[in-house]
C-alpha cells in the first residue's frame, strides 16, 4: 500500500532539485508527478497523469453504480412488462445490467475528465500563481524518510499534505 503526498514547491528548478534527491533516496522515478500552470516546461519532470488530474476514477465509480442500477430497473421492466408477444427470462435482466453498467462507466468516465481533482482544488490557487505541485505515491514505511529528505534538503518547500488514510465518514 501506499501514501500519496503532496509537496508545494516555488518553482521547477527547486522541483527538479527535490526529484533528484528523492532519486538519489531510492524513491522511484515512476511514482513522482508534477503538477504545474498550463504552458510551464518541466523538462525532465513527469507531468501527472489524467488520472491524477481529474476525477476520472471517482466518475466511472458513480457512472458504474448509476448505471448498474438503471440497467436494473431497465431490467425489471422488460421481464415483469415484456413487450406484446414476447417472454424474455432472467437474462434480458442480466444484459441490461450489463449494457448499462458499460453505458455508465463510459458516460462517468467521460464527464469527469473535464472535471479537476477535488483533492487538489486546495493547491489550485498556488498552481496558478506559478508554484509547482509534486505528488510522490511512498509506502507506509517510508513516509517519514520522504518527507524528512525533503524536509532536511529543501527549506523552500512551502506546504507539505498528505491523503487521510480513511475516509472522513464511515
Amino acid at each position: 500500500m501506499k501514501r500519496r503526498l503532496y509537496f508545494l514547491l516555488p518553482d521547477v528548478a527547486s522541483a527538479t532539485a527535490t526529484a533528484n534527491d528523492l532519486l538519489l533516496a531510492r524513491v522511484e522515478d515512476r511514482h513522482m508527478h508534477f503538477l504545474a500552470k498550463r504552458g510551464t516546461d518541466l523538462g525532465k519532470l513527469h507531468e501527472a497523469s489524467y488520472w491524477i488530474k481529474t476525477d476520472l476514477a471517482r466518475g466511472a465509480g458513480l457512472g458504474l453504480g448509476l448505471g448498474v442500477l438503471g440497467g436494473a430497473m431497465l431490467g425489471y421492466w422488460i421481464v415483469n412488462y415484456p413487450p406484446g408477444g414476447t417472454h424474455p427470462g432472467l437474462a434480458a435482466a442480466v444484459v441490461a445490467t450489463v449494457v448499462g453498467a458499460v453505458l455508465g462507466v463510459w458516460m462517468g468516465s467521460m464527464a469527469a475528465t473535464a472535471v479537476p481533482n477535488s483533492r487538489l482544488r486546495a493547491f489550485s490557487d498556488e498552481i496558478a500563481r506559478g508554484k509547482v505541485l509534486m505528488i510522490v505515491d511512498a509506502p507506509y514505511g517510508r513516509v517519514d524518510h520522504v518527507r524528512d529528505v525533503v524536509a532536511r534538503r529543501h527549506p523552500e518547500v512551502l506546504l507539505s499534505t498528505q491523503e487521510p488514510r480513511y475516509p472522513a465518514f464511515p
